[in-house]
């Protein structure tokens, strides 16, 4: 094996770094030497690098061309980019070329000449290019196998996709071909499920702790929760990239339009909008600064743009997978961010009803309720989010610090006796000829209000009729809340009416203890200056008022070459690489190439300039 084709030799030349991260080292040695590999890693930990330095490696070893299977157009555009931009010769084949570009790159692909080719999986699978992938095959030019957001494959994923259950005819025709499947989130039943449709039997698997330790966690119950997110970005996120998510597409239209009505900037993105705007909305995001984007879960799958500050969620996310996978989109340059999100009784009511009324056999459905209750005991939880995170996905840990629970500990109270009450109420609407009625009408009988409709229904002769009007309206709608977590009590039907489930003669009996926290405002930190829109960030690292200038200067360069080059910023250098050069202020090209993320084609390409830059602004 030549120095030159080495993957610590590929990754300082190519890509600038002077070693692996965790067992990027252990993974890319098993897969250069043939071998097949499930990797879990969490969103940012550089799963990409996993398989490009050995399709790198593998392909200066003549053994032609890795195929990634990426579901994702926009992604491919940028990760092309980014290693084309490397010095390494990549392409796509998408929708969005036309015919004589799509036979060109299929021309260069079938030659060898390509390093990586990025493919959606319903076009792997077509018969015209498993023909070219025969040819490849038969001539030793295929190289390897790459199969990004592997959890698509999984019913039991958050995200599956049906055309990612043809991939294991990769197996079957060329069994000898290594293959790598990549996830940043999957429990043991997706991660199963994944072995076995992509036939990953054989394939050594590696996974990579899940903690994200510089993303703090936050959840607040709900009381005008478009407010709340709105002090949230004034207070902590003021002109910062972030991601707010919602469950409807109408919210999402008019959360953006709020936001932006508040002075914002913010952008909508949901399946129902024309391709083109969401497209440009995209676009708007990877590439400037300080735009935050409302979206569906429409949204956000392999996004990798490393500035998102905070990922914000209105609803529910259905399981803690899925709550993973999109807080995961904030913090991928490693420096602090904030996943934030309003909770409330509503929520629990329309996610049990959407599993309910799903069509989905029952086996199914008994699997998502299992991981809603998951999440629900994550945002109920009085103690460390962090370890109970990392517990779903079977790794221990210790109180992190650095949560919202761990920050500000929660008061919490006993909520037996009113749980009690609650059911009794809902057990007497029963009594009363069968009658059913939803959280607001019982919250209002067991506080003792004379309402049009306790008066209808002459509900004030109730014996629960004012017995909880010591407790606040909030707090009855915690008590709820939980207990339609906990699965005591069903919302069903168009009005949410609550009925008594089975276990709920466990709480009535005072079998089962009921503590709640005791709802509190998230502490505000104080921001010296506020502005609308977005302002100058500081450097992740610590530089003086001069470095700070060189600092300025060198991003301005950046968004020069990224305009040119039509491609996001960080795909030109990271902030943290420009931040390094600002710091260390290089005045040679060799100790310019010494910075972190500076590899040989970019130190080509840019260094004279780079270096230029910071001789303007030295003093």
């Amino acid at each position: 094996m030549s120095a030159a084709s080495a993957p610590l030799s590929v990754l300082n030349e190519v890509f600038g770094y002077p070693a692996f991260r965790g067992q990027q080292a252990a993974i890319v040695d098993h897969l250069c030497a043939g071998g097949d590999a499930l990797v879990l890693m969490p969103t940012g930990g550089g799963k990409s690098l996993c398989y490009q330095v050995p399709a790198i490696v593998r392909h200066r070893r003549d053994h032609g061309v890795a195929i990634v299977v990426s579901p994702l157009i926009a992604l491919m555009h940028d990760q092309v980019g980014a290693l084309e931009e490397a010095g390494v010769h990549a392409a796509f084949l998408n929708s969005t070329l036309t015919l004589e570009d799509a036979q060109r790159i299929e021309r260069e692909m079938m030659s060898g000449r390509l390093v990586l080719l990025y493919a959606a999986p319903e076009r792997v699978t077509t018969p015209r290019f498993l023909a070219q992938l025969d040819s490849l095959h038969e001539r030793g030019l295929l190289s390897l196998f790459a199969i990004d957001e592997a959890h698509c494959v999984s019913q039991w994923g958050h995200d599956f996709r049906e055309d990612y259950l043809g991939l294991s005819v990769l197996h079957e025709r060329y069994a000898d071909v290594p293959r790598i499947a990549l996830t940043a989130t999957a429990d043991e039943l997706t991660r199963a499920d994944i072995i076995e449709r992509l036939q990953l039997q054989s394939a050594q698997v590696f996974i990579s702790s899940f903690d994200r330790p510089n993303i703090r966690y936050a959840i607040v119950e709900k009381d005008d929760a478009r407010r709340q997110l709105l002090r949230f970005i004034r207070d902590e996120h003021e002109g910062d990239a972030g991601i707010v998510y919602c469950l409807s597409r109408k919210k999402v239209e008019e959360t953006a339009a709020w936001l932006n009505e508040e002075g914002i900037a913010a952008l909508p993105y949901h399946a129902g909008l024309d391709a083109e705007v969401r497209r440009r909305h995209q676009d708007k995001f990877l590439r400037d600064e300080g735009v935050v984007m409302v979206a569906t879960i429409a949204f956000g799958m392999g996004i990798d743009k490393p500035d998102v500050r905070f990922v914000a969620h209105l609803d529910l996310p259905k399981n803690i997978e899925s709550y993973y996978q999109e807080t995961g989109r904030a913090g991928r340059d490693g420096e602090p961010a904030d996943a934030w999100m309003a909770y409330g009784l509503a929520d629990v009511v329309n996610q049990r009803r959407m599993i309910d009324e799903s069509p989905a056999d029952e086996e199914f459905k008994r699997g998502q309720r299992a991981k809603l209750d998951a999440l629900l005991a994550l945002a109920e939880a009085h103690d460390c989010r962090r370890v109970r995170l990392l517990a779903y996905f079977g790794e221990e840990s210790s109180a992190c610090g650095n949560c919202d629970n761990c920050l500000n500990p929660p008061a919490t109270w006993d909520a037996t006796e009113a749980a009690r009450k609650a059911l009794s109420c809902v057990y007497r609407f029963h009594q009363n000829r069968g009658q059913r009625f939803g959280a607001g009408h019982l919250i209002d009988v067991l506080r003792g209000k004379r309402t049009d409709k306790v008066a209808q229904y002459g509900h004030e002769s109730l014996s629960t009729f004012g017995i909880g009007a010591d407790l606040s309206e909030t707090q009855w709608r915690g008590v709820l809340r939980q207990l339609i977590a906990l699965g005591h009590l069903r919302a069903e039907g168009e009005y949410n009416t609550l009925e008594l489930m089975d276990s709920a003669r466990e709480v009535l009996k005072g079998e089962v203890q009921l503590l709640l926290r005791v709802p509190a405002e998230t502490p505000r930190r104080s921001r010296a200056a506020r502005s609308t829109g977005a302002k100058e960030k500081p450097a992740p690292v610590a530089l003086d008022d001069e470095g700070q200038r060189r600092y300025a200067a060198l991003k301005a360069w950046r968004a020069e070459v990224a305009r040119e080059h039509n491609l996001p910023a960080y795909v030109v250098f990271h902030d943290a690489t420009l931040a390094e050069m600002a710091r260390s202020q290089p005045d040679s090209l060799a100790a310019l190439a010494g910075i972190s993320g500076v590899g040989a084609k970019k130190l080509e390409a840019y260094g004279r300039e780079i270096l230029r830059v910071l001789g303007d602004h030295n003093v």
